[in-house]
């Protein structure tokens, strides 16, 4: 029993090393000894190599990235917006160790290999390779820890002996993980070499101070927004309380620990963010319709290659010939399998820098084309409209049979081969306008944006606010006149005052970053502050990154959403529907207007519809349920959960099958 018991915990926890690389291939697995691999600098480059696929995302062939939050959404929304589809199980693939294993392993030889003289090569590439992987060790864990809160910390490779392995599945409190993560990414930067390899494919030093300005910015907001609950070390019925008795924090108190963390944010998105500031890219206002014309922002993303965007600091390149492609261009083409919400549309402001319900424009949206007249330039860019263009490059390409010349009207009830529209309001950011990046099953080449210097600014922002309450002080205004620049405002609605001083906070009411802990903020620079994020990092994979560290999502409990796109009912646009049915029933095919004039995408076919009277929250969705396996595995006769190292986190049960508790 002990010995079956021990593999599975090497299985779930640490496992196997695993890897396709060719040169774990150049000796038979039996004579591999730690004299004769890791030895030379080709090795290391390529145990560093297969982390970029198996650590970083990549594109899931659309732009789905914000999908199921407030900004974007899809078809059908997720589990955790209702208060009984989202279960306990014996297993929950997100409590995945095997990325760690090996990163502890590759570490550990690569670094006693490189000390005792036996790894061989540019000293600066191979501490280059080292350095990332132990940032790829700090990604993997912050994946982890957006999803768990606490964590055992393993940073070894563990023998296979099951009182250690055990042990080892200790969950040190969630500010403590952050810590460790923080410790990878300093370690990470003082081994990289700055500007390693100018066409950013890599990971490089700014990238790593980036991601820790990120990861301080989170738990700094977590640590603050939960203060006092059960998410967060000696709060109000935390579940770590017996396993971690008498814990302080190392700085003292709560307080103090959250502000040292906006600390670290700050310092090292002031790093990235001077050295950057002046490069970001400007949107010109221009969309591209023609060939010739093109607006450096937008091409960001809608582009196959970066390496001419200084402020894309990491960013994954596809290609026909290497066999690696994707599938956006085909769906930007169509409905990128999501579309905006009204919600975000409506947040985004005027032209003149003020939000809608305050602006010299009025506000109009009884056609997709008036809504995005005169407003943020970056709605304007990123909106698509009936009759704009999609595709002016190699137009003659035949091999690209998945494309729309022109965009036609959202197709709501109509077929198309990406499947239907969403919300009537879709999505162009990856966009090329290329038929050649339209071949059928994802032979495409756009590029993926995995990190860009504006965030950074960003980051400095929010946590410099934090710290200080005082929108002049640091470089908050600088900044954000910056972003505000780069996003095409010109002249005074560059100034982020304006948009403050108007703003009415119960008119963002439908913005969820405008809640946290069930409460509408009264302080307008942070809200603006969080307006702005929302909108310069759309469909970016952020939104419900933020959304939970500000702790927005619980309001839903007394107040569920409904989501809904574009203003379709007593508009112009209801014309195009005349076979619309909106009677709820198994055959309706758009919602009803006696529910609203905007469409509910969520609400459509109203029977047997968990999600017909909104979306809503259970403060335990914060974050997962660990797997109930688990702690059978790490209790002493092997049945006793209660008995495990492990323990639940916030009102899941430990059983399997039932919903959260509250």
């Amino acid at each position: 029993m002990k010995r079956y018991k021990s593999s599975i915990i090497i299985l779930a926890l640490s496992a196997a090393m695993v890897s396709c690389n060719d040169f774990l291939e150049q000796e038979p697995p039996s004579s591999l000894t730690p004299e004769s691999f890791y030895t030379t600098e080709n090795q290391a480059q390529a145990a560093a190599n297969q982390f970029y696929q198996d650590v970083l995302p990549g594109h899931d062939n659309f732009y789905p990235y914000d999908n199921d939050t407030d900004v974007q959404t899809n078809k059908v929304p997720s589990d955790r917006f209702d208060t009984s589809r989202w279960l306990t199980g014996q297993d929950n693939g997100n409590w995945s160790w095997g990325n760690v294993r090996n990163l502890n392993f590759m570490i550990e030889r690569l670094e006693t290999n490189f000390a005792n003289g036996i790894l061989t090569g540019s000293e600066t590439n191979i501490k280059q390779y080292i350095g990332e992987l132990y940032f790829f060790r700090a990604y993997e864990y912050f994946k982890m820890l957006l999803k768990f809160g606490d964590l055992p910390i393993v940073k070894e490779v563990l023998p296979d002996d099951e009182a250690i392995l055990v042990a080892a599945n200790h969950r040190e409190p969630c500010n403590e993980v952050a810590r460790s993560i923080i410790t990878d990414l300093d370690t990470a930067v003082s081994y990289m070499a700055d500007n390693f390899e100018n066409r950013h494919t890599r990971i490089s030093r700014d990238v790593a101070l980036l991601f820790k300005s990120r990861v301080a910015l989170y738990m700094g907001s977590w640590l603050t927004n939960f203060a006092g609950t059960a998410f967060v070390p000696n709060g109000e019925g935390w579940p770590g309380a017996e396993k971690n008795p008498n814990y302080s924090y190392p700085t003292g108190s709560i307080d103090a620990e959250a502000k040292w963390f906006f600390e670290q944010s700050v310092a090292t998105a002031e790093i990235v963010a001077e050295k950057y500031k002046s490069t970001l890219s400007i949107n010109n206002g221009v969309l591209p319709q023609a060939e010739g014309e093109s607006n450096p922002y937008f091409e960001i993303w809608g582009t196959t290659d970066c390496s001419n965007k200084p402020e894309v600091l990491l960013w994954r390149e596809y290609s026909i010939a290497l066999g690696v492609t994707n599938n956006v261009e085909v769906a930007a083409q169509y409905n990128s399998h999501g579309g905006y919400t009204r919600s975000m549309v409506e947040g985004y402001l005027m032209a003149d820098g003020l939000p809608r319900y305050a602006s010299s424009y009025t506000y109009d949206d009884t056609t997709i084309e008036k809504v995005a007249t005169n407003r943020d330039p970056r709605l304007f860019i990123f909106l698509k409209k009936p009759g704009d263009i999609n595709c002016f490059k190699n137009v003659n390409d035949a091999a690209g049979t998945h494309w729309t010349e022109i965009e036609p009207i959202p197709h709501l009830i109509t077929f198309v081969i990406e499947g239907p529209y969403v919300s009537g309001y879709t999505i162009r950011k990856g966009m090329t306008f290329d038929r050649s990046n339209c071949r059928n099953r994802g032979n495409g080449e756009n590029v993926c944006v995995l990190f860009r210097a504006t965030e950074a600014l960003l980051n400095y922002m929010e946590a410099q606010y934090m710290l200080t309450k005082d929108v002049n002080s640091g470089h908050i205004m600088e900044y954000w006149r910056k972003i505000r620049e780069a996003a095409g405002f010109v002249g005074e609605a560059q100034n982020p005052q304006l948009a403050i001083n108007a703003t009415d906070m119960n008119q963002e009411v439908a913005d969820w970053g405008a809640w946290t802990a069930g409460q509408l903020l009264s302080d307008k620079v942070l809200y603006n502050i969080r307006r702005e994020r929302r909108c310069e990092m759309l469909s970016e994979r952020l939104r419900d990154f933020d959304l939970k560290r500000w702790r927005s999502f619980e309001q839903l409990i007394d107040h569920p959403a409904h989501i809904e796109g574009f203003h379709v009912w007593n508009t112009p646009m209801a014309e195009w529907y005349p076979d619309a049915v909106t009677d709820g029933g198994v055959n309706a095919n758009m919602s009803s207007p006696e529910l609203s004039e905007y469409y509910r995408p969520h609400e459509v076919n109203m029977i047997n519809n968990d999600f017909a009277d909104g979306l809503t929250w259970r403060m335990a969705h914060y974050l997962d349920p660990l797997p109930l396996k688990q702690f059978l595995l790490t209790s002493p006769d092997y049945a006793s959960v209660e008995q495990s190292t492990l323990y639940q986190n916030p009102y899941w049960p430990l059983e399997s099958g039932v919903p959260a508790l509250k």
